[in-house]
């Protein structure tokens, strides 16, 4: 019984690792996903939808990055953080209502936990996406006014 308890533990434990670690991707990973079906609904078959869904997963990782890395407005580049930690809140969200189902917790308390943990996985996308690239100082110039 100790055993079987301390295998629940860690497996939970790992899952919330899992999760926090991989909430930075979920924007890529839902592009990748959406491409990848529509692709193959519109009759790219199996190997097509894969490499059209790897292809738009990564441009939309690597779009974002570079975009957060470049643009020196603060407005821009929390908008675009937003764009990474909305769908990381949104599973957040949705892994701990589901796991919270599996016991015999109540609605309620299961709706606030899903809140709660969008709330940290969202928080946590968030300073993973600003983690990326710091923001730049805006520099004077160094050029002297010309009379």
């Amino acid at each position: 019984m100790f055993i079987t308890a301390f295998l629940s533990i860690a497996g939970l434990g790992f899952f919330c690792w899992l999760l926090f670690t991989l909430a930075v991707y979920a924007l890529p990973f839902f592009a990748d996903v959406s491409s990848g079906m529509f692709a193959y609904d519109t009759g790219s078959g199996p190997i097509g939808a894969i490499v059209v869904g790897l292809v738009a997963g990564a441009v939309t990782l690597v779009v974002g990055q570079v975009l957060f890395a470049k643009v020196r407005s603060p407005v821009l580049r929390a908008m675009i953080a937003i764009l990474f930690a909305a769908p990381a809140a949104l599973a957040g969200y949705h892994a701990v209502h589901g796991l919270t189902g599996i016991g015999e917790t109540t609605e309620i308390w299961r709706q606030a936990f899903g809140v709660i943990a969008a709330v940290i996985v969202g928080f946590v996308a968030w300073s993973r996406v600003s983690a990326f690239h710091p923001a730049r100082p805006v520099r004077a110039s160094t050029q002297r006014p010309r009379p």
